[in-house]
Formats: C-alpha cells, structure tokens, sequence
C-alpha cells in the first residue's frame, strides 16, 4: 500500500515539475523577446527612411527654389494658391 501511494506521489510530482519547467521555458522565452526589443525595428526603420526622404526632397526643392528665383513647379504652385484663394 506504502509503494502505491510513493509510486503515486512520484508521478504527481513528476508532472507538477514537467509543468513548472515549461511555464519556465516559457515565460524566459516571452522575457527574451520583451528584452531584445527588436520586434518592431522593421517598422522603425522604414520611418525613419520615410522621414529623411522627406527632409532631403524638401531641402531639394528649396535649393532650388533659392538657386533659381523662380517657381520650379508652377502647377503645384497654382493648386496652392487656388486652395488658399478661398473668397467664401
């Protein structure tokens, strides 16, 4: 009866320790890719290129706005203005 109940403990602790090791396994997993943090660098990364795209085309055009003294664009030009020659 002793053997039955050791033999019975035995497995219970078996699996409760099979279990522990898992959530173990686990949750360090989860704590490693929380902690490396290059989950989302794609994303940021191609932001940041959007972003200095923008910047560099704006220096750009202002250059050349300043190199020439003229408009480089006119039908942007007009667009613009027309959408700031609201009369109501």
């Amino acid at each position: 009866m002793f053997n039955k109940v050791k033999s019975f403990l035995g497995k219970v602790i078996s699996k409760a320790e099979n279990k522990i090791e898992t959530a173990k396994a686990v949750m360090n997993a989860r704590a490693h890719t929380v902690l490396d943090g290059t989950v989302a660098e794609a994303y940021v990364d191609t932001g940041v290129k959007i972003l200095i795209a923008v910047v560099i085309g704006a220096l750009l055009l202002t250059l050349l706005y300043a190199l020439f003294n003229d408009t480089i664009m006119p039908s942007v030009t007009e667009k613009v203005e027309g959408l700031f020659d609201y009369a109501g």
